[in-house]
């Protein structure tokens, strides 16, 4: 068995979804799971709906809600001829289920109102893709991932129950007779059947838990580019196809914001050796990358750069010095608001953290440190990350740059710096 996973880039026009209709009709004649994530901006759309829900505005959330619906209702239209219906008929399942909320007043977290609104755009982009596949007589089974993948209530970053995870999607998969099931990636539920994500480009950590549970041959993840590069190609031009990496590699990329794996990724792969291949959708035909537990050297240095960052500067409020008490204090705070820091410097009687600038968790964790430090706030930075540095690649990226903070080990080299 193979398991794909189809990014948004992959799905985001009719054109691409027949492309994906090619791509997995070469694989038709055996067992094939595919994860599919929301069409292209549709995370984006919906995160809008969610944003004009929580401040109140009814009417601005049905109505940037209804721009969603009718794109993939368009979609659907061009996409579909006998099946459109059919098609249509599941969608408006799914519209009323973000409607009726739409229609209350929020009482509850910001995050959970995120996860009920916006885990809808990947149920939208499987419902069309599976429809059309059938269509296209590419037989397949439609599941609804909710159904299968439970989680904690964790909303916005989720932790999946896996043992119990693991007897539903085993039991959906052995009881279909067909080669091809189509599920999203990215979303989960409680035991409330409360509606639950994954974090943000979830959809790949999806893949490689049925990876890991089905015991697959492997998992493919089809993106728009040739493979891993060594920096993103929008921001650095002469960026790098890297053919081969180690698990451990990757894992150390992912970690600190590279955009290629989600960070959770690895781990169901690597605890049963399953190979990590990233394919060019565009072009089937490209080598692209494959991830393994072999040793591979020689790398070229890897770029990661974290934009929206946000520096708090933490200092004791009686000059006393920062021990374990006030760190043990920290991280328990880190641990209530599910905070994690990106960097950390500590000093005798100061400390520096180094986190993505989400406002409302930002706000809180100020609040909270304030009661044990004097706390003063930073914005408008970057984090820049460079694996396997060398002299050239520090001076080229370092230059004319208004550097707060660097720290550096042997392989890793990371530095945040005011944006301009």
């Amino acid at each position: 068995m193979k398991i794909f996973k189809f990014g948004g880039a992959s799905v985001n026009s009719v054109e691409r979804i027949k492309n994906l209709k090619n791509i997995v009709q070469e694989f038709s004649n055996e067992p094939l799971v595919i994860i599919v994530s929301a069409m292209g901006k549709t995370t984006n759309g919906l995160e809008k709906v969610v944003n004009a829900f929580y401040r109140g505005n009814k009417d601005e959330s049905l109505e940037l809600f209804n721009i969603v619906k009718n794109q993939h209702l368009t979609t659907a239209k061009y996409l579909l001829v006998f099946k459109y219906n059919d098609c249509v008929a599941q969608l408006n399942d799914f519209f009323t289920e973000v409607e009726w909320l739409l229609h209350d007043k929020p009482v509850r977290s910001y995050d959970y109102y995120y996860d009920q609104i916006v885990c809808i755009g990947e149920l939208f982009s499987t419902c069309i893709i599976s429809h059309y596949l059938n269509e296209e007589k590419l037989t397949n089974q439609w599941l609804d991932v909710r159904d299968l993948l439970r989680t904690d209530n964790n909303f916005r970053d989720a932790g999946v129950q896996f043992e119990y995870s693991a007897e539903r999607i085993k039991q959906a998969i052995k009881q279909y007779q067909g080669n091809i099931t189509i599920t999203q990636g990215f979303i989960g539920a409680t035991d409330d059947n409360e509606s639950t994500t994954l974090g943000r480009e979830g959809s790949d950590y999806t893949a490689a838990i049925f990876a890991n549970i089905l015991d697959a041959e492997s998992l493919t993840i089809w993106k728009d580019v040739e493979g891993v590069m060594n920096a993103d190609p929008k921001a650095f031009s002469d960026a790098q196809l890297i053919h081969e990496l180690n698990f451990n590699e990757v894992i150390e990329m992912a970690y600190y914001g590279a955009q290629v794996i989600h960070p959770k990724t690895i781990k169901p792969l690597q605890n049963k050796s399953i190979p990590l291949l990233v394919k060019c959708f565009l072009d089937p035909q490209l080598e692209g990358t494959i991830i393994h537990n072999k040793l591979v050297k020689n790398l070229p240095p890897i770029i990661v750069i974290k934009a929206h960052q946000v520096m708090m500067h933490l200092k004791t409020k009686d000059f006393s010095f920062i021990g374990e008490a006030p760190m043990s204090q920290l991280y328990e705070i880190f641990s209530v608001l599910k905070v994690k820091p990106n960097l950390i410097q500590t000093g005798a009687i100061s400390l520096q953290l180094c986190l993505d600038d989400h406002e409302e968790k930002i706000n809180q964790l100020a609040n909270e440190c304030s009661i044990l430090f004097d706390v003063q706030l930073e914005k408008q930075l970057n984090l820049l990350t460079i694996r396997h540095y060398n002299v050239e690649i520090m001076n080229e990226l370092m230059a004319n740059k208004d550097l707060l903070l660097e720290q550096k080990t042997k392989e890793t080299l990371q530095c945040i710096y005011r944006t301009t």
